[in-house]
């Protein structure tokens, strides 16, 4: 099949955002149940759920995970898309028409339709319409379904019907080990003592640390220096 993990409006998937750089022993068995559901998904005869709910709050990785959701059904030759709610409301809800076709349809940041009703309910009808079609939705939030705002009644029914699993937040530890992953795959060498210093100085926030690798990735490779403590330092002060 054709991977369709990019339409106009999506963004070339992240390429280290798979189920092997989420290194998180907490969310070892959500990650399990993700890659099953992809796996089942338009399995016959209907014998599972047609809809996933991921939710945590923000900075868990929950949008490493839909990513990692796409990119798995693609490597088993499944079609899938990967889209942003934020990006959706931007647009007309015709975008939609059609992509029930698309084995597996993950959608990000669920809780960003709370108030807009027009969105709600083109959502329910995507629901539908996967349902008759026997594919999957994966969809994210940061809150339990009855937490999100969301006042559609029948879109808060929907969201109940399938798989519900939560992320739990990373520990310290965990976020050194993914830094140090996510430097691995760039061809860096992160010690215990940089990755600790990025924890400490600039967030606790498993993106904003990305983003801080992906600067001293590029400073690295302009300057051909290592990433030690005082080059984060010396990068660190021309960026903030």
């Amino acid at each position: 099949m054709k991977n369709t993990s990019q339409l106009a409006l999506s963004v070339q998937l992240p390429d280290d955002e798979t189920f092997d750089s989420f290194l998180s022993e907490s969310n070892r068995s959500v990650v399990s149940q993700l890659a099953l559901f992809i796996e089942n998904s338009a399995s016959e005869p209907l014998n599972q759920p047609n809809s996933f709910y991921l939710f945590g709050l923000a900075g868990v990785g929950k949008s490493h995970l839909l990513h990692a959701s796409s990119a798995y059904a693609a490597q088993l030759n499944k079609t899938s898309v990967c889209l942003s709610c934020a990006e959706l409301l931007q647009l007309s809800v015709a975008v939609l028409d059609g992509i029930e076709q698309i084995d597996v349809i993950c959608l990000d940041d669920i809780q960003l339709l709370a108030g807009n009703q027009l969105w709600q309910q083109a959502i329910f009808d995507l629901y539908n319409r996967v349902i008759e079609q026997n594919n999957c939705l994966l969809i994210s939030g940061n809150q339990s379904v009855n937490q999100l705002g969301i006042t559609l009644a029948d879109l808060n029914s929907r969201l109940s019907w399938g798989l519900t699993e939560q992320l739990k937040p990373l520990s310290d530890v965990e976020k050194v080990s993914a830094l140090q992953f996510r430097a691995s795959q760039r061809g860096l060498l992160l010690s215990d003592e940089a990755a600790n210093f990025l924890l400490n100085r600039i967030s606790r926030e498993m993106t904003d640390l990305i983003n801080s690798l992906d600067i001293l990735d590029k400073a690295s490779i302009r300057e051909q220096r290592k990433i030690t403590i005082p080059f984060i330092k010396e990068v660190l002060n021309l960026i903030t």
